[in-house]
């Protein structure tokens, strides 16, 4: 097990499973603006990719395969921004090794791996975090401020409209072997933020889904119900009208909180509130990547709790199966060999 205390001045090394697009956004750039964290040795299933990876990003190690980096006990954490379908075989071996992982979402294919993996950390000891950084930046905790104060009013009812275009074909996205699915992408997001501004589990009413090649979605909706009757409502996918969509909007008796962009508001967001009288607010903040990095790295040298960790993520892939199953598809299919 590699070992890591929270001795002043000790740096947190980080091992990356995969030379994926999102690795410089998610990890390597924030990696740079946090103090005590770096990138000290990346693997991809080619290890040319592999190489130009570690050229461009200033990786100091190219290892020979996933294991490698697992095994290396100069690696204190793994990312692991893999396919879905591989999430849970990779992120179950980085626990039994000893390391911490931060996890892309979504967390795994399906809820039986989800379980699987939350098992795993039970029984590891190590910071297991799933990479829904939107959670970590000071938005959400704002969003929720307003919420709970009661300004809205008891919340009847919670919105999710994501769409991101994804029109080729080939992208990962597109297969189901893979875990692919707009719920699975872009739609977690939404199941995430709905459950996260209610504070329960809800229970699917109905779904349906419109599908670009089979069984995966590229447009799908569903009808929620959560605790004390409040109903939710999620648009999501890869491939509809609009182009874009970023809204969340919560509903209360006595008014409502709409946000735009609450996935990268470091970007660009918009918060209005609206009672008896209108206002928008702008919540500065970091990278949400650069915030959940320093997360990971409190709860790792601290103890510290994370916000997204492997029972909520558990808890967020059930809600994601049975979405699927109430729209006549089946949940992503198992894939450890990947």
């Amino acid at each position: 097990m590699a070992t890591f205390s929270a001795r002043d001045g000790q740096v947190l090394r980080i091992g990356v499973l995969g030379a994926a697009r999102i690795a410089p956004a998610a990890l390597i750039r924030p990696a740079a603006a946090v103090d005590g964290v770096e990138v000290v040795a990346v693997a991809a299933r080619e290890e040319a990719r592999a190489r130009r990876f570690a050229s461009r990003h200033g990786v100091p190690r190219v290892l020979a395969d996933y294991d490698a980096v697992v095994d290396d006990d100069e690696v204190d954490a793994v990312y692991i921004p893999l396919i879905p379908s591989a999430h849970a075989r990779w992120t179950i071996r980085a626990i039994e090794a000893g390391k911490h992982v931060l996890c892309e979402k979504p967390f795994t294919a399906n809820a039986d791996e989800a379980l699987a993996v939350k098992e795993a950390a039970d029984r590891g000891g190590v910071v297991v975090m799933e990479a829904f950084h939107w959670r970590y930046h000071p938005l959400a905790a704002r969003l929720l401020e307003i919420v709970s104060s009661g300004e809205i009013g008891p919340v009847r009812h919670v919105a999710a409209r994501l769409v991101i275009p994804i029109p080729n074909r080939r992208d990962i996205r597109w297969q189901l072997a893979l875990g692919g699915g707009g719920l699975m992408d872009i739609g977690s997001y939404g199941v995430h933020m709905m459950r996260t501004v209610v504070g329960s589990e809800p229970a699917v009413v109905s779904a349906a889904a419109r599908t670009r090649l089979p069984d995966v979605d590229r447009y799908l909706t569903a009808d929620l119900r959560f605790d004390g009757g409040v109903t939710g409502r999620l648009e999501t996918g890869m491939w509809a009208w609009p182009g874009l969509a970023l809204n969340l909007v919560v509903t209360g008796e006595r008014g409502e909180a709409r946000v735009f962009n609450p996935l990268a508001p470091q970007m660009y967001h918009r918060l209005t509130v609206r009672t008896d009288r209108r206002r928008r607010e702008k919540v500065p903040g970091e990278s949400t990547y650069t915030l959940q990095l320093r997360a990971f790295q409190d709860a790792v040298r601290q103890g510290k709790p994370v916000l997204t960790p492997p029972a909520d993520a558990l808890a967020n892939m059930r809600v994601i199966d049975d979405i699927y199953r109430a729209a006549g598809l089946p949940p992503r299919p198992s894939a450890c060999a990947t």
